[in-house]
């Protein structure tokens, strides 16, 4: 579930969304094809994979290669071209044949000697291969900024990641709520408690929830990589990965036996920028410059003179991808990861992060734990 649902214009499907944009760039750039390179990790390979799999008509399960079943993360190149229709061609990094090279031949023998378009990153062995053909190039940001908007089953999957983001974080601070304090430090079950243990515990949540932690947890608390102590601000950060690829992003900052005082009203300060920044978004499209400004004009507002930390993003085959870039825009059919901190004396952070979906009426938050300080509130 989410946290203000609103209605939402469902967005097409991406094999819909994707064609008619690459159909749009053709058109005004006079070119015949758009042909794109890569492993099939690649973000932008897998993407358009996902789309010309739907395409053949069968089914795109959670691993977007359905059709042939390959790993995620297997180690193979792919070469595609779409122009009215898709050509695919695919081969292990050791083949003696590139893909590019095969994919270029028959091209050719549907274009002869046009323009095509491209990623600009594609690789150079492949635009030989293009170049050898009779082809020129131009660069295309097409696919990138189509990810930019996500399909209704794009919002499905980094749901999904996120509420397994959720659950880790839910189970780091089940240890916390459960700690006692001897000398000011944590201790759990006769042993110190320790940021190692918590990021297990967080990842653990993330594998049992069928995401994939993804090497991107973090636990900051604030000083040394010692024994946790009573009073600190302790950070928790997961961004896993679901079995679709996409993912999600979570950070909850958690306090144990805490006194109060300046964490107190930097938490007020950082949870407020939150509803400030969606109510912002709600009203209409803005950029991501904006909304940071705003995430930071609010904190300031209730006395935060010490440093503060902005971050908009979105999120998707990334875990940071368009909008990004300041002057990117948080448009309808977005999903976001909104991060805000302030510090707290010394290395002390008051940080919380959660992903929002922008719609055509207003926007939804991703189901996330609660931002309380306190570990046993973040429970319920």
């Amino acid at each position: 579930m989410t946290e203000g649902s609103t209605t939402r214009t469902p967005q097409p499907s991406i094999r819909t969304a994707l064609e008619e944009d690459i159909r749009v760039e053709l058109e005004a750039s006079d070119a015949a094809a758009y042909v794109h390179v890569g492993p099939t990790r690649d973000p932008g390979v897998r993407y358009c994979l996902a789309a010309q799999a739907s395409g053949r008509g069968g089914h795109s399960g959670e691993d977007g290669f359905a059709s042939d079943r390959r790993p995620l993360f297997e180690a193979t190149v792919s070469a595609l071209a779409f122009d009215g229709e898709w050509i695919v061609e695919t081969a292990p990094p050791l083949s003696s044949t590139h893909p590019a090279q095969n994919l270029a031949a028959r091209l050719a023998e549907r274009v002869d000697g046009e323009t095509v378009l491209t990623p600009a990153h594609i690789p150079h062995d492949s635009a030989l291969h293009l170049e050898n053909k009779g082809f020129s190039l131009a660069s295309t940001d097409v696919v990138a900024r189509g990810r930019g908007t996500k399909t209704a089953d794009e919002r499905a999957r980094i749901e999904r990641a996120q509420r397994a983001a959720g659950r880790g974080i839910r189970r780091a601070a089940s240890l916390l709520a459960d700690a006692t304090v001897e000398n000011d430090r944590l201790r759990l079950e006769g042993a110190e408690l320790t940021p190692g243990r918590l990021r297990i515990a967080i990842d653990e949540g993330i594998v049992s929830a069928g995401g994939y932690p993804a090497g991107n947890t973090t636990v900051d608390p604030g000083a040394d990589d010692g024994p946790l102590r009573s009073g600190d601000p302790i950070v928790l950060g997961a961004s896993p990965r679901g079995a679709a690829g996409y993912y999600g992003g979570l950070v909850r900052t958690l306090v144990v036996d805490g006194e109060g005082g300046r964490e107190r009203r930097a938490h007020v300060g950082v949870t407020q920028s939150f509803r400030s920044a969606r109510a912002m978004l709600t009203a209409g499209a803005e950029s991501v410059r904006s909304v940071e400004t705003d995430l930071e004009a609010e904190i300031r507002a209730f006395g935060e003179d010490d440093a503060v930390e902005t971050r908009v993003s979105g999120v998707g085959l990334e875990a940071m991808e368009r909008p990004v870039d300041g002057g990117d825009n948080v448009e309808p059919g977005t999903v976001v990861r909104l991060e805000a901190a302030a510090r707290v004396g010394g290395n002390g952070w008051i940080r919380i992060a959660d992903v929002f979906a922008k719609g055509e009426d207003g926007v939804d938050r991703l189901e996330a734990p609660s931002r309380s300080l306190e570990p046993s509130t973040v429970l319920e």
